[in-house]
């Protein structure tokens, strides 16, 4: 069991010691020993940031990729919609409307101005408005 280790002395303040007593076996820890020298490692990876595995277990790492993937998917997902909500949108506008290449040039720039100043959150009320004004 120890063949392979290296005894030392270690010396601490009371106040640490306590608090290795107290949580040590909550790590499933069968040693003070055993839980300093996980504490260290993972201090160690933590300081050097190239050992990731020592730092953030593969598990933590693993589950916080499939979030933003899912997350990611669940965005894609929406902004289809929207667009295809907007093409249709789009083409009725059109079908009813007769707008001249020059006038539509400059609503585009005119929408591009509204929506920077609204910080993209531009509702229908503000179109509206907007049309009115």
């Amino acid at each position: 069991m120890f063949e392979n280790k290296k005894k030392f002395a270690l010396w601490m303040y009371p106040e640490t010691y306590e608090k290795i007593e107290a949580i040590y076996k909550e790590d499933n820890c069968e040693s003070r020993s055993e839980f300093i020298e996980k504490a260290v490692l993972f201090y160690a990876g933590y300081l050097t940031s190239k050992d990731q595995n020592g730092y953030l277990p593969s598990v933590v790492t693993s589950t916080l990729k499939s979030i933003v993937a899912e997350s990611d998917n669940r965005t894609s997902r929406m902004l289809f919609k929207i667009a295809v909500e907007l093409a249709v949108l789009q083409n009725v506008v059109a079908a009813t409307n007769e707008i001249d290449e020059v006038t539509l040039n400059r609503l585009r720039g005119e929408c591009v101005k509204e929506v920077k100043r609204l910080n993209g959150s531009l509702s229908f009320d503000d179109a509206v408005d907007w049309q009115k004004g």
